[in-house]
């Protein structure tokens, strides 16, 4: 008489071949009989049972479609057996159609009574009453349930037309982070049926089908057949239970369903195997090498589960390089960029919901979805890795015998007692620090002289201003925490629009992490990617190029290409090309850096999202203007759901959406846009802030060419008071507020003051920017504008000849011949000459 261990055993491996076609079953049986004569002659056995077994179950069992003895197809019930999906450890799944009361196809469900103990029978029925109270998008549903005139169960379910979640996500190519969200409905699902007191017991990805629904992949749970329900459903029900034995499929069950010992599952073992599930998709992997436990004794294999510890993701891939190439590029990717990918964050959330300790595991499916989600929006992880005495923890309670025969407890103690020696060192040091940036941010609200502050309060910028006067002092002796906080003051100094600040401490934080942590360090590169930002904002052009490419290099050869760092910096030195006037060149690398960053990052990404305003200015430079305003709506509806009416980042998407309808000609719909933009500045981030003053001057320039020009001279006169104080008199956005001054002076014949206003421009860019910039050349046009509006043609046209051969930009160049100002020229044969050529000029920008 067999035992329920041998039984079990018996009972796997006729299941499993029964999924073998009757050509390869010989040569799975010689493997997994392993040359026992007694167990080859009981699965033989009962697989000849199996073949010679009438009925109704016959016929589906039999063949792949199914006909009585007259050639008509068989029906069960209202059902039409179409041909069979496959086979499982109750039964088989047929495709069928349902023909009445309603017409549609169903997966339907049979179980061969007779071959199995009673308890199959009773998991059947556990199955049909789990799936009849759910509810869930994500959960097959369930239709009918019923019984043929010979006692067969079946069960009809929503056929569900998809692909198995990893074999769907590779064969689609989804990146990571596509990868993860899809996962999160699948917990949303689980979560759901434990809500409803069902605990699945199998999860992996073929019990997870995808299918799409209106072209977006909607995952759906089925076979709930070893589903536990964790209260009765009815009063008397007998919830079904297995002595002797373990259900599950080995590679994705939690280890307490490996240990006979525990009889108390609960919602905590479907974390497990959706912790399996979403390892295999991060890397192509299962956590463990199940091919390898056909060959050990059940014994072996369910220690294993009970008490082996899986590789890190990460780890797996970057061990299996040669096996993670294929992996790698069904997730889009490269082995290196997936390995730095999973390294950190990823890691540890896959790891603790695979914890073998349940306690230690995330709870529910809800709290892994939510550790999930973020990650996503890059807040910390609730995760993190177990402590070297949790580890010494488990591992003497996996091996207490041999450690105490071995070592005995004074060795343990010794060891207790390095490693708590360790903890100590560890956490005096975080103490420390602790204590010096308590103790430095103390001494930022510490006002010595009540003089200092205005009345009785004192304004978080003098906080700041303070603090960064004392930082030396402060942090002396901490280097790298010195130039952290350097950094971040940095960050905020930029934030407030006060550029000078910020470029004086990123550079010495920069300097700082060169010297302690090395230029190669991936702080010391974020620094730089910062430094080319602040410079930029400076209008220090020729600097900002410099250190973007510089930084560029190294993060290439220490980052790759594709990591987030790298395609910011790459994105900063998009706009460092944008602002110096070279659009075409800059239209390449932004469209690239775009590309990248919708793959690797998402769409919804600040990152990806600064790059995509950025390219929408570069094409409204080159007259494309209808896919600029495609850009910048499609980024203005993701910030006005995902950030609010209110963040500056939709501020300044707003700001340049009614940048590119000016461009367009269309002033009448960027009025409104820009007062409703400048409105919310003034309100969330100050009069005096530059984005608030660079709507101004857009205001101030749309009220020009409308022709309002006192409404127009009267808001530019106020940008560039505030200005001048804010960013200094030769900040690009001064000259550029000056130059639309002089213009609205121009149409009001106040040419005096408009004169020396341009040649004042003019001197400061000269000096400034390149001979070739645009933004001089503009400055000579106007100049050109200036003499037309006063007659004197010759040094109009002069003037005008000058700017294009500077530079001019297409906008303007494609311009000038529907420029009102200029309308002294028309009729002109050398104007009409001028505008050929201008058009030919902004043709040849265009196409390189």
């Amino acid at each position: 008489m067999e035992t329920p261990e041998q039984w079990l055993k018996i009972k796997g491996i006729v299941g499993e071949a029964l999924e073998h076609s009757q050509a390869d079953r010989t040569a799975f049986l010689d493997q997994a009989c392993s040359g026992d004569r007694e167990l080859r002659a009981e699965v033989e056995s009962l697989l000849a049972a199996h073949a010679d077994a009438g009925g109704l179950s016959a016929s589906p069992w039999a063949a792949a479609t199914v006909a009585d003895a007259a050639g008509e197809t068989k029906t069960i019930g209202p059902y039409r057996l179409i041909h069979r999906l496959g086979v499982g450890g109750m039964g088989q799944v047929w495709l069928a159609e349902q023909t009445e009361p309603v017409r549609r196809r169903v997966a339907l469900k049979l179980i061969r009574a007779g071959m199995y103990d009673s308890a199959l029978v009773q998991r059947f029925q556990s199955e049909r009453q789990s799936l009849a109270i759910m509810e869930h998008p994500a959960i097959a549903k369930v239709f009918d349930a019923g019984a043929t005139t010979e006692g067969q169960p079946y069960l009809a379910m929503e056929y569900v037309d998809g692909l198995p979640i990893t074999e769907y996500c590779d064969r689609k190519k989804l990146g990571i982070r596509e990868r993860l969200k899809l996962f999160m409905q699948v917990c949303e699902g689980v979560q759901h049926a434990h809500q409803k007191a069902i605990i699945h017991r199998d999860l992996k990805p073929s019990n997870i089908l995808v299918a799409e629904v209106d072209g977006k992949p909607v995952p759906r749970i089925i076979d709930f057949g070893l589903a536990k329900a964790t209260v009765p459903h009815a009063r008397g029900e007998i919830l079904y239970t297995h002595v002797g034995g373990f259900l599950g499929t080995p590679g994705y069950m939690s280890p307490e369903q490996a240990d006979p010992n525990v009889h108390d599952i609960d919602t905590r073992t479907d974390v497990y195997s959706l912790g399996v599930v979403l390892y295999e998709l991060l890397t192509g992997f299962l956590p463990f090498d199940t091919t390898q436990w056909e060959k050990q004794p059940l014994d072996e294999v369910l220690r294993q589960l009970r008490e082996t510890d899986p590789e890190r993701p990460s780890t797996k891939v970057s061990a299996n390089r040669d096996a993670s190439t294929a992996r790698a590029e069904a997730r889009s990717t490269e082995p290196g960029q997936l390995a730095s990918s999973l390294r950190g964050d990823l890691d540890w959330i896959t790891l603790k919901a695979l914890e073998k300790d349940r306690e230690r595991r995330y709870g529910t499916p809800t709290a892994l979805a939510a550790d999930v989600g973020n990650y996503l929006e890059n807040r910390p992880v609730e995760a993190r890795p177990a402590s070297a005495t949790y580890r010494l923890r488990k591992y003497v309670r996996r091996h207490a015998v041999g450690v105490a025969v071995l070592a005995g407890a004074a060795a343990l103690l010794v060891a207790f007692a390095v490693i708590q020696a360790t903890e100590l060192r560890r956490i005096t040091r975080e103490r420390d620090r602790a204590d010096r940036i308590t103790e430095f941010m103390t001494s930022m609200f510490k006002v010595s002289d009540p003089s200092e502050a205005r009345g009785n309060s004192i304004t978080a910028r003098e906080i700041l201003d303070k603090s960064a006067k004392e930082i030396d002092a402060g942090l002396a002796n901490d280097p790298q925490l010195q130039a952290q906080m350097m950094q971040v003051m940095g960050d905020v100094y930029e934030g407030l629009g006060l550029y000078r600040r910020a470029d004086e401490l990123t550079s010495r934080a920069l300097s700082l992490r060169r010297k302690v942590l090395g230029a190669e360090n991936k702080e010391t590169l974020k620094s730089a990617s910062s430094l080319v930002g602040v410079l930029s904002q400076e209008a220090r052009y020729v600097d900002a190029e410099k250190v973007a490419r510089d930084t560029l290099a190294i993060q290439r050869r220490t980052l790759g290409p594709d990591d987030p760092d790298t395609l910011r910096t790459r994105s900063e030195l998009f706009g460092v090309l944008h602002w110096q006037g070279r659009f075409a060149e800059a239209d390449v690398l932004g469209r690239e850096v775009f590309e990248a960053q919708r793959r690797v990052l998402g769409p919804e990404n600040a990152d990806t999202r600064q790059t995509m305003s950025r390219l929408a200015l570069n094409m409204a430079q080159q007259t494309n203007y209808a896919e600029s305003e495609k850009l910048l709506r499609e980024e203005l509806e993701i910030e006005r759901r995902v950030l609010g009416k209110e963040h500056p980042s939709t501020m300044r998407t707003m700001n340049n959406l009614a940048s590119t309808l000016v461009s367009a000609g269309r002033d009448e719909e960027a009025e409104p846009l820009f007062r409703e933009t400048l409105d919310i500045k003034r309100k969330v981030l100050g009069p005096e802030h530059p984005s608030t003053l660079v709507t101004m001057n857009h205001l101030g320039k749309v009220l020009l060419d409308e022709g309002r020009d006192a409404e127009s001279e009267k808001i530019l006169r106020e940008t560039l008071e505030i200005q001048s104080r804010v960013l200094g008199a030769e900040h690009l956005r001064t000259l550029s507020t000056k130059d639309f001054l002089a213009v609205s002076l121009l149409h009001q014949r106040k040419f005096a003051e408009a004169d020396r206003l341009q040649h004042e421009v003019l001197a400061v860019k000269r000096r400034i920017l390149p001979p070739e910039s645009p933004e001089a050349a503009s400055t000579i046009y106007n100049m050109g504008v200036a003499q037309a509006l006063q007659g004197k043609s010759a040094e109009a046209l002069r003037l005008l000849r000058d700017a294009m051969d500077r530079g001019l930009s297409p906008n303007d160049c494609l311009g000038m011949d529907s420029d009102t100002d200029l309308k002294s020229l028309h009729g002109d044969p050398r104007f009409e000459e001028l505008v050929a050529e201008a058009h030919r000029q902004a043709g040849n920008q265009q196409s390189h």
